[in-house]
């Protein structure tokens, strides 16, 4: 009995780990970033993540359109139910690295033309009520 439990302790100490990551980018970089209303860092960041599924995000750049969209992550096959076991005590280092991109746009709204679409409406508006 021993030297079974000898050889489980030794087996488990030479066992590998699991990382699993995520890194996101922006074009342009310098975006601060939010997963799941935590803020992890201004792009480009990587992080740890623990389960995989549907992610919230949110990014937010000075001069630019915030993001808020949802991104999934995708499971390996070495880290399905029941595989994974074998996986996390193996003797090798697994990695599970998602990738997310996102471009920033310009604001779609020009407040002068935005005003000035606003006085061309109210002027269209007042004609049309005083008829």
């Amino acid at each position: 009995m021993r030297i079974v439990l000898l050889l489980f302790l030794s087996f488990t100490a030479l066992a590998g780990c699991v990382k699993r990551k995520i890194e996101i980018t922006s074009n342009p970089s310098g975006a601060l970033v939010w997963v799941n209303d935590r803020e992890v860092g201004r792009t480009p960041v990587t992080f740890e993540f623990t389960y995989y599924g549907e992610y919230d995000i949110r990014l937010a750049l000075e001069n630019f359109e915030p993001i808020m969209t949802a991104a999934w992550t995708q499971r390996p096959m070495w880290d399905a139910p029941f595989v994974d076991f074998v996986s996390d005590v193996a003797p090798v280092n697994l990695e599970s690295n998602t990738l997310w991109h996102f471009d920033l746009e310009q604001p779609r709204d020009n407040p002068e033309k935005l005003l000035e679409r606003a006085k061309i409406l109210r002027t269209k508006t007042l004609d049309t009520n005083a008829k």
